[in-house]
């Protein structure tokens, strides 16, 4: 009780009462965390509690949203004109493209002030009747939190199976909607991915069931509509806790496959949708093989790192035996400067995705033709294959978008490349011509070249006075494309240079490029960062005491790393369900996550490992120094990077940074991993840490 009435007396203290908000503080209770290479005391190793009930913990989290109210309170007209110039930018009854798929098109539409869209759909043409599948909006009335994913209608076209989270937690439920009565049916299976797949009859349906405590990805069931969840028949259950599962269709939608997904390996077994009962593996897991396969116009298509680091094509005929690698033949060959991302199969074609000098690219690959590339107009570029529907209709649908270009869907023809523009996204009080993009190098202190695309406001003059924000994610092997932002508008109009830097860990530049930034290269990501920053502000795209950092998840571990290795130069970092304490997670495999990121980050039960993340881990390392002001933002339901990792980085800044910088730490006490939901209210958000960085940065009004 007197820990509680001690919070409340410093979130009295950091009200408006007081001149000077006075930041919450905690307990410490030493804890020794244990492991086979060497024990670390963790004073705030307590805060921590997976029911979420303790109530010094949750009185410790309310302490800090006060704190964070009043600190905030001085910025707050400036976030109130930052969500109304971005909700201004949004076209609020806008709507999707549709696609056309077993005689329907498929749509989703916002209505005015809406947070969540209505999913739809008309048979045979736009002009017929429209079908409401979902009514979302109706659906997350009241609701802290919901989110709806997965989606799927039956092969026969009369029921609808979605999954359903209201907590945040990425738990699902799956739900059935019969289409032609609008009735809810009473089948509902709790705990799955949102990853759900028909069978050919129409009422078995295969989902993937998470384990209750890791909310690992551990087992395939088969429901079949009107049996309890508890007569489900287990198709397959991952023993190996390092591999995600996952189910997906295949183009032509004759097979249901499974896929076990590892860092660096993985398996897929598949079986025909219209006799599900046997899954036939393609080939068998191995390690540093990785592959994917879709089937169409009888045969497989297969992408993979066989022998082809950037990944190759091949193919294997219906003929020949599932299993059997020596029966795949080369498509498309490898080449060491071109990475192969994804694919799409359509009737007398393939289309993929590929990275070259850092850049996303289109090549359309027809039967019997030359290929191509779809042509990009600006120097820095997003572009990516769109919902494709039926495979059959000649036609490929992609996205176009920069950093200052709002996202275009065109269409373009396999075989007479003709290109057909279908949409773009309406951006009320927002012209494109004031903005320029442009891609830049930065060397690193290696001498690796590092690729950044910048935005800033026609005009803006390379003096080395701006205000500039840079962001980066850098693992995962997930490349960071140079995408449009309504909510980057506000910064560009008030002088801010937005940079992306394409740092080690993603795949930006080939597999290469992720393996130079992850498990013992992992510093590469954290240097990477700090020397683009360095070379922006030394060519003169910002000030020194002017530049702010921003990245969530992963990224927030490198926000947290970048503090602690270069706190000097930036004035304000953003970090959101930041990854911090890295070694004492990565050795609980409860943790969600965990085992399956070992070939991530490494397994600290061994030494190298351990003692690798252990010099850079942001909590471990946290010192008496100066710090950049922060911002820290956390969900109490986030299963990805619990709540307790950015909370007790929190606590340990607090008690021993040596600066008066102002450090917000806000939790949303009813969202997970991706914060609040719905279009507008998770704008809220944004707004109120962009003004918090706005007025760090000199910027005012």
């Amino acid at each position: 009780m007197r820990v509680l009435i001690s919070l409340l007396a410093a979130a009295l203290a950091g009200s408006a009462l007081a001149q000077t908000p006075t930041p919450p503080t905690v307990a410490k209770k030493p804890f020794m965390v244990t492991s086979p290479n060497g024990a670390r005391e963790d004073d705030y190793y307590w805060l921590r509690d997976d029911t979420r009930k303790n109530p010094d913990m949750l009185a410790y989290l309310k302490a800090e949203n006060a704190y964070a109210d009043a600190l905030l309170a001085k910025s707050k007209p400036l976030a109130d004109t930052l969500y109304g110039e971005i909700v201004s930018h949004i076209k609020q009854d806008d709507s999707s493209v549709p696609y056309l798929k077993h005689g329907y098109w498929y749509y989703s539409r916002f209505e005015t002030g809406a947070d969540y869209p209505v999913l739809a759909r008309r048979k045979g043409s736009m002009s017929a009747p429209e079908e409401v599948l979902l009514d979302e909006p109706k659906m997350g009335a009241g609701k802290g939190y919901f989110a709806v994913n997965d989606s799927t209608v039956s092969p026969n076209n009369h029921l609808l199976a979605y999954a359903e989270d209201t907590v945040g937690r990425r738990q699902y439920v799956l739900k059935v909607k019969d289409l032609a009565t609008g009735q809810t049916l009473a089948d509902a299976v709790a705990n799955i991915e949102p990853n759900i797949v028909w069978a050919d009859d129409n009422k078995t349906l295969f989902y993937v069931e998470k384990d209750p405590v890791t909310l690992l990805s551990t087992r395939i069931k088969a429901h079949v509509l009107g049996t309890p969840a508890s007569a489900d028949r287990l198709v397959y259950e991952e023993k190996d806790t390092s591999f995600y599962i996952g189910l997906a269709k295949t183009r032509d939608e004759r097979f249901i496959c499974i896929e076990e997904q590892a860092t660096v390996s993985n398996e897929i077994r598949c079986a025909p949708s219209a006799n599900p009962a046997v899954f036939s593996l393609l080939a068998r897991r191995e390690r540093e093989f990785r592959y994917e396969a879709d089937h169409l116009d009888g045969r497989w298509v297969i992408k993979t790192n066989w022998n082809a680091k950037n990944y190759k094509l091949m193919t294997l005929a219906d003929a020949a035996p599932l299993g059997d690698r020596n029966a795949w033949h080369d498509l498309v060959p490898a080449d060491p400067k071109v990475f192969i991302e994804s694919f799409a199969l359509f009737k007398g074609g393939v289309a993929t995705e590929e990275r070259s000098d850092g850049l996303k690219k289109l090549r359309l690959r027809p039967e019997g033709g030359a290929a191509r590339f779809v042509s990009a107009d600006e120097s820095a570029y997003a572009m990516a294959l769109a919902d494709v529907g039926d495979p059959d209709t000649g036609w490929l649908r992609y996205t176009y978008n920069t950093l200052v270009t709002p996202t275009i869907t065109y269409e373009t023809n396999l075989k007479s490349g003709e290109r057909r523009l279908l949409k773009q996204q309406p951006v009320p009080g927002y012209d494109a011509k004031n903005y320029v993009t442009e891609r830049v190098w930065i060397t690193a202190r290696d001498g690796t070249r590092v690729p950044v695309s910048l935005a800033y406001r026609r005009g803006f003059r390379k003096d080395g006075k701006a205000a500039m924000l840079q962001y980066a994610y850098g693992s995962y092997g997930a490349s960071t494309d140079p995408s449009f932002s309504a909510t980057n508008i506000s910064l560009m109009d008030r002088g801010m240079v937005y940079a992306l830097a394409h740092i080690r860990g993603g795949q930006e530049m080939g597999r290469a490029w992720y393996d130079d930034g992850h498990l013992l290269n992992k510093k590469n990501t954290f240097t990477d960062f700090i020397d683009v920053t360095r070379g922006l502000v030394k060519d003169g795209y910002a000030a020194r005491d002017r530049v702010a950092a921003m990245g969530g998840s992963a990224g927030g571990l490198l926000m947290g790393a970048v503090a602690n290795m270069a706190p000097q130069d930036y004035r304000v970092m953003i970090a959101q369900v930041p990854f911090v304490d890295v070694v004492t997670t990565m050795l609980d495999e409860s943790i969600p996550l965990t085992t399956n990121e070992f070939d991530e980050w490494g397994n600290p039960k061994h030494e190298p490992w351990y003692d690798y993340m252990l010099s850079y881990s942001p909590y471990d390392n946290v010192k008496a120094q100066a710090y950049p002001a922060l911002f820290v933002g956390t969900g109490l339901w986030d299963s990805q990077v619990q709540y307790y990792e950015p909370t007790k980085w929190v606590a340990k800044l607090r008690a021993i940074k040596t600066d008066t910088n102002p450090l917000v730490f806000r939790v949303n006490m009813e969202a997970g991993h991706g914060g609040k939901s719905g279009r507008f209210r998770r704008l809220h958000d944004t707004a109120e840490y962009d003004a918090f960085m706005l007025e760090e940065l000199g910027i005012t009004k």
